[in-house]
């Protein structure tokens, strides 16, 4: 049987700008136009409201200018207003061929914001509707707020259609405007629609207030819708539009009988590269394009994985151009581990897989984040922690760093089960650090090895909460070695070095 084929309107550029906040350059629009024709295969993309500003109207010019060369130029469309014409005006200038025409859809609307008719809106419409054509402007009409229409004021919306059946458009669209619907009444009202007028092409644009555009979509396409408007990451006024890429993977899942032709590959790079414009950051757990999504976090997850993909599902991260990954923290267990250092290419035994799994479950439960990247330091630290017997342990300290005054360090320390205390101060923590525990050191006639080089370095990519990895050199009796430190703190961590240093000149 063949496909039914649904027709996918992006609207990012326009309705996806009216997110708060977010605005575009002539720049940054081009290459999101860009982008979504070439390379999501986009049917066609909405990119402006008319007669809005200067700035605005450099931009539609300039993806006109390059949809032209390229033969896009009947997939570039605009938001016009029934206006007498200036519109019209707007976009032969602009150099853009298809308008998508704003009207009333509900009498509330006609009756309260134009104070009109019917028969005055519809009069007025028909005009801006010849013009176009006159100037080889294609139109398709948005009926805003629709769906109170058909909930209120259902006669209006059917005498309003019935106008529309005699006129020269493309398309009828049909906005949720104020996000009302629920599935049930999306299916019902474009059921009726649809019934009634079967040779007309509909397009469903749905808003997400109550989180339901995916579903109101879904439904919209067993009632036999012909294009959907989305945008990517669902930006768009108060709670967004209808997401590209939930709608994209929705449909290719669920929805057999249709087909659309957007390449799901690139859904996740122009996500990213729209978040970067707009700087409109994306949900972790937002579906598909998250950080998270395709994050399996439980040890028993992973092992299952290992074990015939036992927690996977048909949304595979493969699709959208992602690689699964497996957390670290708390929850770990050694199934993730191994995924992690089988993409290092690194292999531990049991009982040092042991040793690591426990200390990732200790930076966990102090809330550390623990990347893939950090496992090599990990288990630096892990495995040289465990080389030398532990007879000597900081017990505890204090720093203090204090505009204008000079940093000073209270250290307790153990050794042989003795506790001595000390208090010095020094050009840094550490330094203050390392003049208490050498006090301590003098006083019971010792003597600490000379620090001859220190070094801090976090995982490629790392962020500045990043665990940090500090290592020490150190000479004692004429021979050199080094001592590693890892925390999230860098003073932290030389100070765990230190300890482990003083270990090592007792074994």
């Amino acid at each position: 049987m063949e496909k039914r084929k649904i027709e996918i309107m992006d609207t990012t550029l326009r309705d996806g700008e009216q997110t708060s906040g977010v605005s575009f350059s002539a720049a940054e629009k081009l290459t999101i136009a860009q982008l979504l024709l070439e390379e999501l295969n986009i049917d066609r993309i909405e990119i402006a409201s008319a007669r809005v500003s200067e700035g605005e109207f450099q931009a539609v010019k300039g993806i006109t200018l390059w949809a032209e060369e390229k033969g896009y130029i009947d997939r570039i469309e605009v938001l016009t207003f029934v206006d007498g014409g200036v519109s019209i005006d707007w976009m032969k200038k602009a150099g853009a061929k298809v308008q998508n025409l704003l009207t009333k859809g509900s009498m509330n609307h006609l009756t309260h914001q134009l104070k009109k008719t019917p028969e005055q809106h519809f009069s007025e419409i028909a005009k801006i509707i010849a013009l176009a054509k006159e100037n080889n402007i294609e139109t398709n009409v948005y009926l805003e707020d629709w769906s109170n229409g058909m909930r209120n004021s259902p006669e209006y919306v059917f005498q309003f259609l019935d106008f529309l059946a005699t006129q020269p458009i493309k398309r009828v669209l049909l906005p949720d405007t104020l996000g009302v619907l629920i599935p049930s009444l999306t299916f019902e009202f474009i059921s009726k629609i649809k019934a009634k007028y079967p040779q007309i092409h509909f397009d469903f644009h749905a808003h997400n207030d109550y989180d339901l555009s995916v579903a109101n979509v879904m439904e919209a396409i067993k009632a036999g819708i012909n294009g959907l408007h989305v945008t990517v990451n669902g930006m768009g006024e108060r709670a967004g539009n209808a997401p590209l890429e939930s709608t994209v993977a929705v449909i290719n899942d669920y929805l057999p009988e249709v087909s659309i032709n957007i390449k799901e590959t690139s859904l996740y790079s122009v996500s990213k590269l729209v978040e970067t414009f707009t700087g409109y950051r994306i949900p972790a757990n937002k579906p598909i394009v998250g950080d998270n999504v395709f994050t399996q976090t439980a040890g028993i997850h992973a092992d299952g994985d290992n074990k015939n993909n036992l927690y996977f599902n048909d949304l595979l991260p493969e699709r959208f151009g992602r690689k699964r990954k497996y957390a670290l923290g708390k929850t770990s267990g050694k199934a993730n581990i191994e995924k992690n250092l089988q993409e290092l290419g690194l292999k531990l035994n049991n009982e040092d897989l042991k040793l690591v799994t426990q200390r990732i479950i200790e930076l966990g439960d102090k809330k550390e984040t623990v990347t893939k990247e950090d496992l090599p330091y990990i288990i630096s630290d892990v495995l040289d922690s465990h080389t030398y017997e532990e007879k000597i342990k900081i017990e505890s300290y204090i720093l203090v760093h204090s505009k204008g005054m000079r940093p000073s360090t209270t250290l307790c320390l153990k050794i042989n089960d003795e506790i001595i205390e000390e208090n010095a101060q020094g050009d840094g923590q550490f330094d203050a650090f390392m003049n208490a525990l050498t006090k301590i050191y003098k006083s019971r006639k010792l003597t600490l090895p000379k620090l001859i080089d220190y070094a801090v370095r976090i995982p490629p990519g790392s962020s500045s909460d990043a665990l940090c990895e500090t290592i020490i050199t150190w000479v004692n009796n004429g021979k050199e070695f080094k001592t590693r430190g890892l925390d999230s703190d860098q003073t932290v961590a030389a100070i765990i070095a230190t300890q482990k240093m003083l270990n090592v000149i007792t074994q």
